[in-house]
């Protein structure tokens, strides 16, 4: 696991709007992540509409995250869930297919998707990552979300 941690970027000073799609399995942690996630984009995004909605579980984010995709008009969408991996391949499986199919929407439909459906092995990688402030993944994505968004921004104006 990587100690280093994004700085918190300069403040959007435009209003943006942004959606969280939180997995309900787990979701003692994923509702960590979107609380640090939502505190965070609070002090980096004043202006930002937020919507969150829940889906059941990690493999169903893509396609509420490409509904979302589809019918708002979205400067970013933080995908959060956990899994556990366990001994099977299972684990393996959905999180593959969440990743293929967030980064698929994500250029397809042009929108920043930050992916944050975590893998974990025990209950301490789940706390480390979700509930702590340390290093904790909803601000990470909130702080990646302000990033992208102000770099498209710039890009579409021709800088």
């Amino acid at each position: 696991m990587s100690t280093e941690f994004p700085t918190r970027p300069e403040a959007l000073s435009e209003p943006a709007h942004f959606a969280i799609v939180a997995s309900e399995y787990n979701r003692a942690y994923v509702d960590g992540l979107v609380r640090f996630a939502t505190d965070e984009l609070g002090t980096i995004a004043p202006q930002v509409k937020l919507s969150v909605v829940r889906v059941p579980g990690s493999f169903e984010i893509p396609i509420a995250v490409q509904a979302l995709a589809r019918s708002q008009k979205l400067d970013a969408i933080l995908a959060f869930g956990l899994i556990f991996d366990g001994e099977t391949l299972h684990a393996s499986l959905i999180a593959t297919a969440v990743t293929q199919a967030l980064s698929s929407i994500s250029l397809d439909a042009s929108v920043p998707v930050l992916h944050e459906v975590i893998v974990v092995k025990n209950e301490d990688q789940a706390k480390a990552r979700c509930l702590s402030p340390g290093i904790n993944r909803g601000t990470e994505a909130a702080r990646a979300a302000v990033r992208i968004v102000r770099t498209l921004r710039q890009i579409q104006k021709g800088g």
